[in-house]
């Protein structure tokens, strides 16, 4: 049997200038051209900010949905990221994004994600992004896992059942 590749262990963060540091360049945020705005950012609330270029539109000229998601993922989880303890991990468990307005070339995005509700394993989470007049352009809310690396991974698996689990299923195909 094939052994799988070893996937890296997310890095647990609590300040916002955490966000920042040498080990957060690189991130897929910033390959697409965004930035955590450190000085706007504190504990539960992130904010992420760049300007548009020509590979974030789409066939029609207007900012691709995807750039949107991305900036509002990134300062949603920037948010949750400065309420964890020392050796939590999160990571994005649903993201719903509305788009409201278009953006085109050259034009300044700010998304800002903030916490609404962070407990011991969710965090439930809204975002919006703007331009740099201040319109609104999209919305989003989601839903953070929070785990830890001390926590045995039969703990995290709690309460899940699969089928052939369940009293009463049956093992056989109906006829």
């Amino acid at each position: 049997m094939a052994r799988r590749p070893a996937v890296p262990r997310p890095v647990a963060h609590r300040s916002p200038s955490g966000l920042t540091g040498p080990h957060r360049r690189g991130g897929f945020h910033q390959a697409v051209g965004f930035l955590i705005d450190a000085e706007r950012s504190g504990v539960g609330y992130c904010t992420v900010v760049g300007k548009v270029e020509g590979r974030h539109l789409n066939i029609n000229g207007a900012v691709h949905g995807g750039v949107y998601a991305t900036i509002l993922d990134t300062a949603m989880g920037g948010g949750v990221i400065t309420t964890l303890r020392q050796g939590e991990t999160a990571a994005t468990a649903s993201l719903y994004v509305e788009f409201l307005r278009a953006a085109g070339k050259d034009a300044v995005l700010r998304a800002r994600g903030d916490v609404l509700r962070r407990g011991r394993h969710l965090a439930f989470v809204e975002g919006n992004l703007y331009d740099g007049e201040g319109h609104r352009l999209s919305q989003a809310h989601g839903t953070w896992y929070i785990w830890s690396a001390d926590e045995p991974p039969s703990a995290r698996r709690r309460g899940v059942t699969r089928p052939s689990d369940r009293s009463g299923a049956r093992s056989s195909p109906r006829s």
